[in-house]
């Protein structure tokens, strides 16, 4: 296998004898493919195409509006941003050797994973591409394409050449995430020999760049891909496609980032926690040494595990979110513009592209206020990494605000209701509150200053079942508060688009949907911004683990050790963050798969009847799909974890002068068992995700035909989505919350309290943040991955429901 070959163990001498030095897993350099062949290419020859390349984007954006032309300008400058940041991250010096050779492990560990992965996934999207071909070149056309002369053959190809193209884009987002992140951790880790500050500000940029490229790649690419459509089919020209019907041509761009984007995390996720939890349960919970020592044969694998699990699929999570949300947007944009009779649809359909731009923006803004400083040595002690992280998101919300109120009256201004911008702005409003809440409770639940966390850390005091039933009820618990804060904003939106002044031809109100949209905006506003604090924390875990390995001075653990617990909150806090945008998103996709049915069946298609038995059952069908796909995600964990916790007791048996330094530790097995049996153990879940609705959708189509109910196939997949979203909303949120909480209760007591590390309330926690580890990192965030791919798979696939 591929991983064996990048994993092989160099020649060193015993710990004795270079107690510094660690086993040099690059087996030869790797460079991926594309970029072989552009080093291959003259410079000049490189320059020239770039620039035909950039001025061909710009020529399609000018055939199409200004508003896109000015998308892409603000995508291109942000793309010079991040170069810029990875020149400033790259230039920061890699500290010792020893601090050198750990990164260099853990890079090939992570690059090798990456490969295989993505080398699985696209053999995968291929055969669903060939699947979707077929499909639509056999479905019954739809009257908008008929009107404009648009043949299936041509609609087939270009639902095909979206899917791979977001496939595409996402896995690439996944690849720069981890790219950036296995090059930071050992840059931070240096910076914290010297300062907190400048350790803090390494990974914060680090996080940014990535995020600025993820965002900047998803606008682009729907840009581009808008604008390309817009030319070739010569889109409102007589006899051609209405503009407000182009944006259903995208569909499939976004299903192809939610497929990537769902086998990326359910192996990182896997990967990471199999990893994590081998190496606790043995090493810190049997053996009794540190988190990340070097004596621990798992170590390197549970360091690659945060950068294949925490950062590329994190990557291809926001990457898919973004693409998901903007795409309904401009769905639901274009049919109320068509409704109202609008006379120029661009601003509503386009509308999601300006505001992700100006996230951009506000966001770099909110990137570089994060600064360093001359002062040497621990943080203050009024200088809180989480307060400086909060002020630059403090900074990027109020920007956000200010952007939104000026992009809803340039382009959402319309004679026939003048205020409605105003309605709009309103709406994207109580999106960014929403958002902020959501960070603030997640916050609460997980953090150790707050109450939570810390009584689930006083439970471990009376051992490991109290510390497990504390840590459930906590997560429990803390699906209130954001299941009301989505009810009440979902309302508040809704309310606001509908007393807009929008009227339909009929007279009836019709911007509630739109303002639905543009609140999902207004939370995804500072999306790069959010990214940001999710990419620190793993980088920031990722340092402390070079640190220990390194054997650094304690000083310097102790620098890594706080960024790390402010890793953990914000990783939290994004992840219920992302929850929440998840919501409205997949209800604003859910909305556009109705119009969608109604546009193929010709009819109305505007309720579903949970009355009907067969609804009903569609409806129980996705809540099993939820618990079932949480289960065997977990179980995949449990089990690849169990052969790490085999091997890692092999090697301390049949190797016993490990624990006296006297050998080395065979770190490349346990990379290799994990990396083997990832990718293996995602497949399942994986399909089950894919072939579910499908399944649903055509055999209830079938029923339907022979017993006259023409649409029952349509009907019970919509009661399917609408059931697995909700209940796979409160599972992802128990899942993160309880995990998150877990974490940081172990990560409270080793600060020193109720005994500290080696107490007995500290190897009850343990086997907390052990039981949570699955629950965070793999079906957590995998569920709510899962909920859009099945928004995004219902509308690519919905002929076959008919």
């Amino acid at each position: 296998m591929m991983i064996d070959d990048d994993m092989e163990t160099g020649t060193l001498g015993g710990y004795q004898e270079r107690p510094r030095t660690f086993p040099n897993m690059r087996s030869k350099a790797y460079t991926p493919l594309i970029f072989r062949i552009l080093l291959g290419i003259n410079v000049r020859v490189l320059f020239t195409i770039l620039l035909l390349g950039l001025g061909a984007i710009f020529y399609m954006g000018a055939s199409t509006s200004t508003i896109i032309v000015f998308v892409l300008t603000i995508c291109i400058l942000s793309f010079l941003v991040a170069m810029y940041l990875m020149k400033w991250v790259l230039a920061k010096d890699e500290g010792p050797p020893e601090m050198v050779q750990i990164a260099d492990a853990i890079r090939d560990g992570a690059e090798g994973f990456i490969r295989t992965q993505y080398g699985s996934i696209s053999k995968m999207a291929m055969l669903l591409a060939f699947i979707i071909l077929c499909i639509y070149l056999f479905r019954t056309p739809t009257p908008q394409m008929e009107a404009s002369g648009m043949g299936r053959s041509t609609s087939a190809y270009i639902t095909v050449a979206s899917f791979l193209l977001g496939a595409l884009c996402s896995g690439f987002a996944g690849y720069v995430g981890m790219w950036v992140s296995v090059r930071a951790n050992v840059r931070v880790s240096s910076a914290a020999r010297r300062s907190a500050r400048e350790a803090l500000q390494v990974a914060t940029r680090a996080g940014g760049l990535s995020a600025i490229i993820v965002v900047g790649m998803a606008v682009i690419g729907i840009a581009v891909l808008y604008a390309t459509f817009y030319v070739w089919l010569g889109v409102d020209s007589p006899g051609s496609m209405k503009v407000t019907d182009l944006p259903l041509l995208l569909v499939g761009y976004g299903f192809g980032a939610s497929f990537v984007a769902l086998f990326a995390q359910l192996g990182g996720g896997i990967y990471t926690k199999a990893a994590d939890v081998g190496a606790d349960l043995v090493g810190k919970v049997e053996q009794g040494i540190p988190e990340d020592d070097p004596r621990n044969p798992a170590v390197i694998a549970d360091l690659v595990g945060d950068n294949v699990g925490d950062c590329a699929a994190r990557g291809a999570d926001l990457f898919e979110s973004i693409a998901a949300e903007i795409i309904s947007a401009m769905i639901l944009g274009g049919t109320m513009a068509q409704r109202c009779k609008i006379e120029d649809p661009s601003g509503f359909i386009l509308f999601p592209l300006v505001i992700h731009s100006f996230d951009l923006v506000v966001s770099s803004v909110g990137i570089f206020s994060i600064r360093g400083t001359r002062e040497s040595g621990v943080l203050a002690p009024m200088e809180d990494p989480m307060a400086i992280l909060q002020k630059g998101y403090s900074v990027t919300i109020v920007l956000a605000i200010v952007a939104f109120g000026l992009s809803t009256r340039w382009l959402l201004y319309v004679e026939q209701a003048p205020s409605a911008w105003f309605n709009f702005a309103l709406c994207g409003l109580v999106g960014i509150i929403t958002a902020y809440i959501f960070v603030w409770i997640t916050k609460y639940y997980t953090d150790y200053k707050h109450e939570p966390v810390r009584t689930l850390a006083l439970s471990s005091s009376t051992g490991h079942g109290t510390n497990i039933i504390a840590g459930v009820s906590l997560g429990l618990e803390s699906t209130a508060l954001p299941v009301l804060v989505i009810s009440v904003s979902i309302i508040s939106a809704f309310w606001l688009g509908q007393t807009s002044g929008l009227i339909d031809e009929a007279g009836n109100q019709t911007g509630g949907l739109f303002g639905t949209a543009v609140a999902t905006m207004g939370m995804l506003s500072t999306a790069a911004y959010i990214l940001t604090m999710d990419m620190f924390g793993p980088i920031a875990d990722n340092a402390g683990g070079i640190v220990e390995m390194s054997q650094q001075p304690e000083s310097v653990r102790e620098i890594t050790d706080v960024l790390d617990a402010v890793g953990n909150t914000t990783k939290a806090t994004t992840k219920g963050f992302a929850i929440g945008s998840a919501a409205l998103a997949s209800f604003l996709l859910f909305s556009a798969y109705m119009d969608e049915v109604s546009t193929f069946a010709r009819e109305p298609f505007k309720q579903v009847d949970i009355a009907i038995p067969e609804v009903f059952i569609g409806g129980l069908l996705g809540s099993m799909l939820i618990f079932v796909f949480s289960a065997w995600a977990c179980a995949a964990v449990g089990r690849t974890a169990q052969e790490v916790v085999n091997e890692v007791r092999r090697q301390f048996i049949e190797r016993p002068g490990i624990m006296d330094y006297k050998e080395k530790p065979d770190y490349a097995r346990c990379v290799a068992i994990v990396a083997a049996a990832s990718l293996k153990e995602m497949i399942k879940p994986g399909a089950l995700a894919i072939i579910s609705p499908i399944a649903v959708g055509f055999l209830f189509r079938i029923l339907g035909y022979y017993t006259g109910h023409p649409l029952l196939g349509a009907k019970v997949v919509a009661s399917m989505l609408m059931f697995a979203t909700v209940s796979g909303i409160l599972m992802a949120l128990f899942l993160n919350t309880a995990g998150g909480a877990w974490d940081n209760a172990k990560k409270y007591i080793e600060t020193g309290a109720l005994g500290g590390k080696g107490s007995e309330a500290h190897k009850a926690a343990i086997t907390g943040d052990t039981v949570g580890d699955p629950f965070k990192d793999t079906a957590g965030p995998s569920i709510h991955v899962l909920i859009k791919m099945l928004a995004t798979i219902t509308l690519v696939m919905a002929p076959i429901f008919l």
